[in-house]
């Protein structure tokens, strides 16, 4: 039951799943990218993948100070079908814009 309430309440929040959406669009994504194309402050940004990524949607890839967001994979049926359903919401999704400089 924790897992199930714990799956829903990571996408219960708009920006949540845009970003959600964002990352499945453009696959594994910088989180300074992601900052940058969703004008967020790092605190911000952080907090949602944190959300996303205990909830299971998310892995992380850290590389020297940057770490690299993707949709994790394997993923139950459960989140599977809850990331398809998404996938046809009518959302305004930002352009990947980089922001590292790298």
């Amino acid at each position: 039951m924790d897992i199930f309430l714990q799956t829903i309440g990571s996408i219960n929040d708009e920006t949540r799943v845009r970003i959600l959406r964002f990352i499945d669009i453009n696959g594994e994504v910088c989180v300074c990218d992601i900052e940058t194309s969703f004008d967020m402050i790092q605190s911000r940004i952080s907090r949602h993948l944190k959300i996303l990524k205990d909830a299971g949607f998310l892995r992380v890839d850290r590389r020297g100070k940057w770490a690299y967001y993707s949709i994790r994979s394997p993923m139950d049926l459960f989140r599977l079908s809850i990331l398809e359903e998404i996938r046809h919401l009518d959302m305004n999704i930002p352009t990947l814009q980089k922001g590292c400089g790298i």
